[in-house]
C-alpha cells in the first residue's frame, strides 16, 4: 500500500494539534503517511494571540481554558509546558442596574445549590427568587428534541434568573442570543438532569453530593490544586510556539480556494493556482470558510446558513492608582438590559497576577454580541471612547490609560443555534458519502473551547487512520 498524504487546512489550535499528533503517529510507525498543514494567514495560532507590550502579558483572543477538560493540560505536559501552567484567582460579579453583584455562591449556571447566598443576593427581586424556587415543584418536560437554552431555563427558573444571571454568563462565552442558542449543542447535561431528577435544583444538589471528584491538576511551585481555569505564564502563545517549533511541514500564507474529488484522491487548490493532491483532508477552518472551499457541493448549505458574531477585545493598562473601585474579584459580566457598550470586563491583573508589572492594572473589556455588533466595526478611537465612558461610570476611572490594544474578531464566534447538532451531523453524513476522505473539525462544530478543539483534532485523526 502506497504512503498516504494528508492535508490539514487551517493553522489554529485544531489544525496545529492535528498536525502534531499525525506527525507523532508517523514517527511511531503507526501511520504510513506524510502531511502538510496550510494556513491562509501569515502566522499560526488562529484566535490565540498574545501581546507582550511593556512587560504586560495581554491575551487578545482567548485567555484560558477549562481545567476540568483535560486535553489541553495533557497536551501541555507532552510539550514540556506543564510547569508554565498557572491557575486563576476567583470571584466574579454581574453588573445589573448599575450595581456590581457578586455571583451567588453555589449558583451553577444560575441554578441555586446553596439557599442563603441566593436568597440574600440583590440580583433578583423577591418575586424572582420565589419563581426560581418553583423549580422544586414543576414537573419535568416531555420535550425530547432540541430547544433553546433560554426557553429551557425560563421554564425551570423564570425570566429574572435568565436575564440577570444566565444570559450575561453565556454571552461572555458564546456572544449569542440565549433564546436561539441550542441546549443540546451547549449544555445537554441540564436536560439530562431534568429528565432524571425532575428538578434542576434537586438534581444539581444530588450530583454534587454523589459525583466522583476529578483528579486535580497541581500547578505552581507549591503544587496547589488548580481552580476553574488554566493558562500559561508566558501566555497562550506559548503552546502555539511549542507546537509550531515541532512541526516539520507547516506552511503559512497559503490560502486554499477549493477542495475537489479527483478519482480516489483530492485536489487542494491554492489562490496562486498551485495544487496539492492528497488522500485525506482535515478541514479546521471556520464554517463559512469551509463552505466557500467546498462551495461546489450542495450539502454544505447548512454551513453557509450558520451565523457567526463579531466581537472585539479591548485591553487597557492603567496605573493601579487610577482604578478607584478596587473590588475583591476578577471581573464582571454585564446584564443585557444594562445600558452599556461593554459586555464584560476582566480585571486581568487580579485574575492572572502574572500579566501586569508591579504597580499597574490590566483591564480587558469585550464589545459585540448577537444583534449588537456595530461597535466592532467602528474606529479604535470610537471603541475606546465608549469603553472609557463605561469604565468611568462603572469603576470611577477618569485617568487616561497608559496604553490600549484593540483586537477585532469579525464573524468569528460560531452560533450554535437550535438543531445545530442535527445539522452538523447531516453535513458530516453527506460529506462521508460524497467526499469520504474529508473530515471537519474545529470551533464551528462540537465545542468552542480550546480543549474542545484539541479533542476534535484527535477525533479527526482517528477517522483518517480508520479509513
Amino acid at each position: 500500500m502506497s504512503k498516504k498524504r494528508v492535508a490539514i487546512i487551517g493553522g489554529g489550535i485544531t489544525g496545529l494539534t492535528a498536525a502534531y499528533f499525525i506527525q507523532k503517529e508517523i514517527a511511531r510507525g503507526t501511520m504510513d503517511a506524510d502531511y502538510a498543514l496550510y494556513e491562509a494567514g501569515p502566522r499560526l495560532g488562529g484566535s490565540i494571540q498574545t501581546d507582550y507590550t511593556n512587560g504586560f502579558v495581554i491575551e487578545q483572543g482567548p485567555d484560558s481554558f477549562l481545567t476540568r477538560k483535560t486535553s489541553m493540560s495533557e497536551l501541555a505536559n507532552e510539550l514540556g509546558l506543564v510547569d508554565d501552567l498557572v491557575t486563576n484567582q476567583s470571584g466574579a460579579y454581574i453588573l445589573h442596574d448599575k450595581k456590581l453583584h457578586r455571583i451567588p455562591e453555589g449558583a451553577v449556571m444560575g441554578i441555586p445549590t446553596k439557599w442563603r447566598p441566593f436568597l440574600s443576593t440583590g440580583l433578583f427581586s423577591f418575586k424572582g427568587k420565589v419563581r426560581a424556587a418553583l423549580d422544586l415543584a414543576l414537573p419535568k418536560s416531555h420535550h425530547t428534541g432540541d430547544q433553546s437554552v433560554g426557553a429551557f431555563f425560563r421554564r425551570r427558573l423564570g425570566d429574572e434568573v435568565v436575564d440577570n444571571l444566565i444570559e450575561p454568563l453565556l454571552s461572555g462565552i458564546y456572544a449569542g442570543n440565549i433564546d436561539q442558542l441550542s441546549l443540546q449543542a451547549t449544555f445537554p447535561q441540564f436536560q439530562q438532569i431534568e429528565q432524571k431528577h425532575r428538578s434542576l435544583i434537586l438534581g444539581m444538589k444530588s450530583q454534587q453530593a454523589t459525583q466522583q471528584k476529578i483528579q486535580p491538576i497541581f500547578v505552581g511551585p507549591d503544587k496547589k490544586p488548580a481552580n476553574m481555569f488554566l493558562t500559561f505564564e508566558g501566555g497562550l502563545q506559548s503552546i502555539v510556539e511549542a507546537l509550531g517549533e515541532r512541526l516539520e511541514h507547516a506552511h503559512v500564507n497559503m490560502p486554499v480556494t477549493s477542495v475537489e474529488k479527483d478519482g480516489e484522491r483530492y485536489r487542494v487548490t491554492f489562490n496562486d493556482g498551485t495544487v496539492d493532491v492528497v488522500d485525506h483532508v482535515i478541514m479546521t477552518t471556520r464554517h463559512q470558510h469551509t463552505a466557500e472551499i467546498l462551495s461546489q457541493y450542495d450539502f454544505v448549505k447548512p454551513l453557509k446558513e450558520m451565523t457567526a458574531t463579531s466581537v472585539a477585545t479591548v485591553a487597557v493598562a492603567y496605573p493601579l492608582s487610577a482604578i478607584k473601585k478596587d473590588l475583591d474579584g476578577t471581573g464582571f459580566v454585564v446584564s443585557k438590559k444594562s445600558n452599556y457598550t461593554i459586555t464584560a470586563c476582566t480585571w486581568t491583573h487580579k485574575k492572572w497576577p502574572h500579566t501586569a508589572p508591579e504597580g499597574y492594572g490590566l483591564l480587558r473589556a469585550y464589545v459585540g454580541r448577537a444583534s449588537d455588533e456595530a461597535i466592532v466595526y467602528e474606529s479604535d478611537e470610537v471603541i475606546m471612547e465608549a469603553v472609557k465612558r463605561d469604565f468611568k461610570d462603572i469603576m470611577g476611572i477618569e485617568e487616561s490609560p497608559s496604553f490600549y490594544k484593540i483586537k477585532r474578531f469579525e464573524q468569528s464566534m460560531p452560533q450554535y443555534e437550535v438543531n445545530h447538532g442535527n445539522k452538523i451531523a447531516s453535513v458530516r453524513e453527506k460529506l462521508k458519502e460524497t467526499l469520504p476522505g474529508v473530515v471537519l473539525a474545529g470551533a464551528s462544530y462540537n465545542g468552542i473551547g480550546l480543549p474542545d478543539c484539541v479533542n476534535q483534532a484527535k477525533q479527526a485523526i482517528d477517522e483518517v487512520m480508520d479509513r
